[in-house]
């Protein structure tokens, strides 16, 4: 089995080390390079010696280029690698940014090995993980936004985001509104931008808080 190439993006050796140690050690894992910052990171991906990370584990607090500068890049440059963020801080207003710049999780540095696997798991098959402290920290933010953002939706994308929340995949919420997957598509991407989320749990959990579905 061919094992999915990770790379580590943080400044503190002693922990990339021992994270590297750690990925090496699970069975579908590898750590193709790591890096000690965002500016480090690029000239290490773009070196064709090293093979393009399949996932990066990303610190946040860095030198000459921290996390959220690294992720803007990545998303700018369209680097198709899924960017698990692995940081000391817990703090509401770093995880909502990392996931709106196109993280795919958000993980603490005191994580067990096996919670790892889990999330790295999981962003390889469904594009994300949210654990319950990302959960927390959308809902809160969402919260702030009160309920303007619903006032702007059309009837449309509400009535689109209800059938998001039950297991019917796009296609079948097109067959039901009886409407074109591309038009679909065009609801989907319209309120993943209009709420500030990057998926479709981020949809459901918009939809819970603000009691759009029982």
């Amino acid at each position: 089995m061919e094992k999915i190439n990770v790379a580590i993006v943080d400044d503190h050796v002693l922990f990339t080390g021992a994270l590297s140690e750690m990925v090496n050690q699970l069975e579908r894992y590898v750590v193709s390079f790591r890096a000690e910052n965002g500016k480090d990171f690029i000239e290490k991906v773009q070196n064709e010696e090293n093979k393009i990370p399949q996932i990066i584990l990303l610190d946040l607090n860095m030198p000459l280029m921290d996390g959220f500068e690294t992720l803007m890049w990545i998303k700018n440059k369209k680097i198709d690698a899924k960017v698990l963020i692995l940081s000391m801080n817990d703090d509401e207003q770093g995880i909502v940014r990392s996931i709106r710049l196109g993280a795919s999780g958000y993980l603490l540095k005191n994580v067990s090995p096996s919670t790892l696997e889990e999330a790295m798991d999981e962003i390889i098959k469904d594009g994300f993980y949210h654990s319950d402290m990302v959960s927390n920290a959308l809902l809160h933010s969402m919260k702030r936004k009160g309920n303007s953002v619903i006032d702007d939706l059309k009837r449309n994308e509400l009535t689109f985001l209800r059938f998001a929340c039950t297991d019917r995949t796009y296609k079948e919420i097109a067959e039901e509104m009886n409407l074109s997957h591309k038009t679909v598509d065009g609801y989907r991407k319209n309120l993943f931008e209009k709420l500030n989320v990057k998926s479709r749990v981020g949809l459901v959990l918009f939809a819970m808080h603000h009691k759009l579905i029982d």
